[in-house]
């Protein structure tokens, strides 16, 4: 796994937007489709929004949601809110080429198993996503892999549902399966709060959920206060 180390968030996500454009150009290029699944976070929406001043293959690109929290649409807790805003407010990607879970739905046993056959359609039997964004949480968590939680044993499915309430949410999430199988995978890591699972991931410590995702396709961009830079 390759660790690139930049002075704040800021500097991360336009970083990010370059290699994701870097990445779609090429996909685009030579399949005429680029997928990217994007997880939630306050980093990845000045990525998405940093996007947009890309050059960007946008009728090719399909953007899907790594994880989402089951609430009610427009909540602001939801992802896909802000995911929204981010994109179609300042790029000119097609509204349905952001492929939203269905927490809203009334079987949401059903609706992830319905989600992982959406992803199928485009990115192949089983899917390969062109990039997966993943970010890492002070307790070590990705997407909505948390720790203690009966997901992360989840091998048999591409999309899952939280066992308990995480943050008071129950939530889908993409399971290790699909996200190992990226080619790659894109971690954004910013702030002083996550120094330790940084260094415990780059290690592949698998007693945390973000150390269990495989290095080989891996990119970590972090910040300096992350990667415990601050005084240099």
């Amino acid at each position: 796994m390759k660790l690139e180390v930049f002075a704040d968030a800021d500097a991360v996500a336009h970083a990010a937007a370059r290699m994701i454009a870097a990445e779609a150009r090429a996909a685009v290029a030579a399949c005429g489709r680029f997928t990217l699944a994007v997880s939630g976070g306050k980093t990845p929406w000045v990525m998405l929004r940093a996007l947009a001043n890309e050059q960007v293959p946008w009728h090719g690109m399909h953007v899907f949601q790594v994880d989402e929290r089951i609430a009610p649409a427009g909540d602001p807790d939801r992802n896909l809110t802000h995911l929204r805003a981010s994109l179609l407010e300042n790029a000119p990607l097609p509204p349905e080429q952001i492929y939203a879970m269905p927490v809203e739905a009334p079987d949401i046993e059903a609706a992830a198993t319905q989600y992982a056959k959406t992803i199928e359609k485009l990115a192949g039997s089983p899917p390969v996503f062109d990039v997966v964004h993943l970010g890492l949480g002070p307790d070590g968590h990705t997407a909505s892999l948390v720790p203690g939680d009966s997901v992360l044993g989840v091998t048999n499915v591409d999309v899952a549902l939280t066992g308990g309430l995480y943050q008071g949410r129950r939530r889908m999430t993409l399971t290790y399966p699909l996200i190992n199988r990226a080619l790659r995978i894109l971690w954004l890591v910013t702030g002083g709060e996550k120094v330790t699972m940084l260094e415990r991931l780059l290690k592949g410590d698998p007693s945390i959920p973000g150390g269990r995702v495989l290095p080989d396709h891996g990119l970590v961009l972090a910040d300096r206060a992350a990667a415990g830079q601050n005084n240099s």
